[in-house]
């Protein structure tokens, strides 16, 4: 069972990342994604806006599929940035990683 953090998108502002609640998860970035991976990149904007942290620093190796080419960025309609949001999250590990931030 994953443990939640409902102050992690506020966490994330500190990462570069001021659009996580504007997700509504429709998908269309998971559809577009050249990665075809496990709902990529929808379950971790999923687990971001959840604060399941640990979710996210269990399949961190996910992250660094992204090929950050803009397809999910230009075709979501409600601007939330997913790929922004990846690289987000990809501070997010690397401070968790490195010990340099509270988790």
């Amino acid at each position: 069972m994953a443990l939640v953090d409902p102050e992690f998108t506020e966490e994330l502002e500190r990462f570069g990342v001021d659009t996580t609640l504007e997700c509504f998860n429709c998908g269309t970035c998971a559809a577009i994604c050249p990665l075809i991976y496990e709902h990529f990149p929808r379950k971790m904007i999923r687990y971001a806006q959840l604060g399941a942290k640990d979710r996210i620093l269990e399949n961190s190796d996910d992250l660094w599929r992204c090929l950050h080419c803009g397809l999910c960025t230009h075709t979501c309609p409600r601007e939330a940035n997913p790929g922004e949001l990846i690289l987000g999250l990809r501070r997010f590990v690397i401070a968790n990683w490195r010990g340099t931030a509270n988790v």
